[in-house]
């Protein structure tokens, strides 16, 4: 595992005055039809600090199910402990796992922790990433990952506003939009073939790493004239299909995404981490998971508004400590860095980084050394809107319930929605036109974690 550099110049600001969301709603068509309002959009400095006041949200999925008990609530000592221990962190009187210890120094500062998530899940499926809810019948429901980039994308953009960065180990569970229309849709990014050949017992054998969506370059038989020309066409054959089906969500929202090629191919170098000095490169490790999570840094910085990086296979039903001795310490590398280089550019005030996953494990540990499906599991939000070092919720001595501040699926996505500025109680018309709450009604975030 690559240790951390030195950190690179701080590029922190102080916070502006004018968010991008305050500039606009206070300021109006009067501003902005002024000298001054077009002067300050014209400004190079001030438009880069409107990007970066854009409120994102950075998803670590952890798909397989991470075990709580080998990193943010340990049992030592009890049977369902496991071999590891546990040491002190940043906030006083909490320990997580030794498998931690990056992460460890970093939780006053960065992190609140949740430790008594119910997920009512206990298999491999996408029903936490839909917030408990149904993607069949009569309401289609939306993702968490497509609500939020619905609610945070700029319609100006031109870079994508939902990307997902796909696991090459078990099972993804992939985003879907629902009734919101497929324009909110992720972009997913497959890592690309295993290579066949023998590795370490407990090493997961590596992909040829895709970190780009394909196809986002021009063929080198089309020109760029000839791809605008062919752009064009399509427009007005589409305008002209289009008259009197102005009410067709499907049709709107392949026009829309057709008309966002050329922004996705000029955005081709985002995908691109061989942008980055070698020393940035060193810091996040060159495993799939650091590189990813390099790549998705960078789409965040650019003003995408929600990036999601899946990091498996968790699911160890036999030789769990074996398996998470590997995996934490990276998880834990990757984290640390991640967290550390988006507070050095003044990205973390605005970015809401999650940890979250399908389930938990169990606190019984089988016959082949493994843990098994548990409902009950940790997760973390970092950076924007949260205040650190909280540590919500407990489970009793052993793990096999939750003892205090047990929260929901659908309190958990209202903790997020409310730290980014999104109103987690909007109604959104179905396509039958029922509105559709974001949230369930009457559900309330976990002010407790809250900034």
């Amino acid at each position: 595992m690559p240790q951390l550099s030195l950190r690179s110049t701080v590029y922190g600001s102080a916070e502006h005055v004018l968010s991008r969301r305050a500039f606009f709603g206070a300021t109006g068509g009067a501003l902005l039809g002024g000298a001054l309002g077009m002067n300050a959009l014209a400004s190079p400095a001030f438009a880069n600090q409107l990007q970066r006041d854009q409120k994102r949200v950075l998803m670590i999925f952890l798909n397989g199910g991470m075990s709580q008990f080998e990193s943010w609530d340990p049992k030592p000592g009890r049977p369902t402990g496991g071999p590891f221990l546990s040491i002190p962190t940043s906030v006083p009187g909490y320990r997580i796992s030794e498998l931690m210890p990056e992460v460890a120094t970093r939780i006053n500062r960065y992190t609140a922790v949740i430790r008594s998530l119910d997920s009512r899940n206990g298999d491999h499926t996408d029903f936490t990433i839909f917030g408990g809810k149904p993607k069949q019948g009569p309401v289609r429901y939306p993702s968490l990952g497509c609500m939020v980039a619905r609610e945070l994308a700029s319609p100006d953009s031109q870079v994508p506003d939902h990307v997902l960065f796909t696991n090459y180990l078990g099972e993804n569970m992939f985003e879907s939009a629902g009734f919101l229309g497929s324009r909110w849709n992720p972009i997913n990014i497959v890592p690309g073939q295993i290579p066949a050949g023998r590795q370490p017992p407990f090493q997961s054998r590596q992909p040829v790493l895709n970190l780009a969506p394909p196809a986002n370059r021009l063929p080198d038989s089309l020109t760029d004239a000839d791809h605008r020309e062919r752009e064009a066409l399509r427009n007005q054959l589409s305008q002209r299909f289009a008259a009197g089906r102005g009410r067709d969500n499907v049709l709107l929202s392949h026009s829309t995404s057709y008309g966002r090629v050329r922004g996705m191919m000029e955005s081709a170098r985002l995908f691109d981490i061989e942008q980055e000095s070698a020393t940035m490169r060193s810091r996040y490790g060159s495993t799939p998971f650091g590189q990813q999570a390099l790549a998705a840094r960078r789409l965040i910085e650019a003003g995408v508004p929600y990036v999601r990086v899946n990091r498996g296979w968790w699911d160890h039903h036999g030789q769990n400590a074996e398996f998470h001795g590997e995996m934490v310490p990276e998880l834990d590398h990757v984290l640390s860095v991640l967290l550390d280089d988006l507070q050095e550019r003044g990205l973390l005030r605005h970015t809401l980084v999650v940890t979250f996953s399908e389930m938990g494990r169990t606190p019984i540990i089988n016959n082949n050394n493994g843990r098994d499906h548990f409902p009950l599991m940790s997760v973390t939000l970092s950076g924007c809107g949260i205040r650190p070092g909280v540590i919500h919720g407990s489970t009793n001595d052993t793990g096999t319930a939750i003892a205090t501040g047990r929260i929901t699926l659908q309190q958990f996505f209202a903790t997020i929605m409310r730290a980014v500025g999104i109103d987690h109680q909007k109604e959104i018309n179905n396509t039958d036109g029922r509105p559709v709450p974001l949230t369930d009604y009457g559900t309330e975030p976990l002010a407790e974690v809250l900034a």
